[in-house]
């Protein structure tokens, strides 16, 4: 097993200092319930003492002591020239996840939340999550399994695809528990260990971890002009890929598009190699000008070949979990069995939400452009005012600023736990734990929140 990366280890630890003991042992007890929690699994090989005490801005000292500590516990063996692997053999998980995700989950209230894109609940959500759900009773003498989906919300989705250009069957259609359910059922059809599979550098870091959790090979190529170099993707055909992961609409984190005629030129591409696709589109509708939803590889690759990842989360609402897949009904089908074996089926409450939700897109789209816009133009303001120094290119949409701080990230997120501001730095967003002073930076905070997270981390 290779050695866990510093910034890896920084998000897995999250706030771990609790200023009431020493650093020596506030680092011995958070690694070592990273450890029985199986977050750092046995094997695991742990970052230089100076390396990771750089990370986590303390002395070496206290990372050497920590290491000791831990293996005088058991936890740890260390070797001259070998370095510190994890010895426990009390692990709860035998998955391996790598903490890209660690934001998704409540912040404590004294904490100004910097590290998601996630948006609140649009004034369509709000309006019609108030409403009693008399057409539910219809249900409610069945088994309430649809492991594809309601009928209903198949249908209006496809219906939407259709409105927007793109002629859809219900039968393309998996409803799925959220866009990452659609995204790991989507990457574990068509991936398994060892298999490589191309993405982009950065990445969304919800892919990447699904992609790491079936022990395929990820490989990032660079962005150019706001999506993938299609020369880059050309040569990578070489090694033989097992499929492609991009957004070329909305890219997440970067927010910035993919150009139309190299969009074009990477669907000549993946149809002439056969390359199956999974394009991520949940920030499609997230568009800042020009045409209400940003076009896709849909209609230019061949359907047996694309996999479109579809959500509700950001045009509404992340606590509406519903997410799906547009693909052909032959992989549909394949999906829905897969599905299956971790996930019956979707709540049935939640679909029946959705269904309103879709039908009115078009309202909803233009909520979050108005919305965006505004809170762009106002986070821009306090990004300037705060740290004139920083740079970021213009977006084309989404929730999100991808900010190039100059420094190290990973430093200033350690700083920012420590303020009681929480920061997701580049690393959680590359293959390779690159990206090592970039900073995705959420649009939509109120500008007193974000400027007091911001005069935090400056002191």
């Amino acid at each position: 097993m290779t050695a866990l990366d510093p910034s890896e280890v920084c998000r897995l630890l999250g706030r771990w200092t609790s200023g009431s003991t020493t650093l020596t042992e506030d680092l011995v007890s958070a690694l070592v319930e990273l450890i029985d929690a199986g977050l750092v699994p046995a094997g695991a090989l742990l970052p230089p003492q100076r390396r990771l005490a750089n990370a986590l801005l303390v002395s070496r000292g206290t990372v050497t002591a920590a290491y000791e500590s831990l293996e005088a516990r058991g936890y740890l063996v260390t070797s001259r020239g070998s370095g510190s692997r994890v010895r426990s053999a009390r692990s709860t998980l035998q998955g391996r996840t790598g903490g890209r995700l660690f934001s998704f989950t409540s912040a404590p209230g004294d904490v100004i939340d910097l590290s998601t894109g996630s948006l609140p609940a649009s004034p369509v959500a709000v309006e019609v999550l108030g409403r009693p759900r008399q057409e539910l009773a219809d249900y409610l003498d069945t088994d309430g399994y649809f492991p594809a989906g309601l009928p209903v919300l198949r249908q209006a989705i496809a219906d939407q695809y259709t409105r927007d250009g793109l002629p859809t069957r219900p039968q393309q259609i998996l409803v799925t528990s959220g866009a990452q359910q659609a995204t790991w059922l989507a990457v574990t059809s068509v991936a398994g260990s060892g298999d490589l599979v191309l993405t982009e550098e950065p990445s969304y870091r919800g892919a990447l971890e699904a992609l790491r959790s079936t022990g395929a090979r990820v490989e990032g190529l660079p962005l150019v002009g706001g999506g993938l170099d299609v020369e880059q993707v050309r040569r990578a055909l070489s090694r033989r890929p097992q499929a492609l992961f991009c957004q070329t609409a909305i890219h997440n984190p970067t927010g910035r598009s993919m150009g139309d005629a190299a969009r074009a030129s990477l669907a000549a591409l993946v149809n002439d190699a056969a390359l199956t696709t999974i394009e991520d589109t949940c920030s499609a509708d997230l568009t800042l000008a020009g045409p209400p939803v940003a076009r896709t590889l849909a209609g230019l690759v061949d359907p047996a070949l694309l996999v479109t990842i579809g959500s509700a989360s950001k045009l509404f609402w992340g606590g509406v979990r519903i997410g799906w897949v547009r693909a052909s009904e032959t992989r549909i089908h394949g999906l829905i069995e897969l599905r299956k074996a971790v996930d019956l089926a979707s709540s049935v409450v939640d679909q029946l939400i959705a269904v309103e939700l879709i039908g009115r897109t078009d309202v909803a789209r233009h909520q979050r452009r108005t919305m965006l816009t505004d809170a762009l133009a106002a986070t821009e303001a306090e990004l300037t005012a705060a740290f004139p120094d920083w740079q970021w290119h213009p977006i084309n949409g989404g929730s999100g600023l991808w900010v190039d701080t100059g420094q190290d990230a990973v430093g200033l997120a350690e700083r920012g736990k420590r303020a009681g501001v929480r920061l997701a730095a580049g690393p959680s967003f590359s293959t390779y734990a690159g990206q090592r002073t970039f900073l995705r930076l959420p649009v939509w905070h109120e500008p007193a929140m974000l400027r007091a997270g911001l005069t935090a981390l400056k002191r």
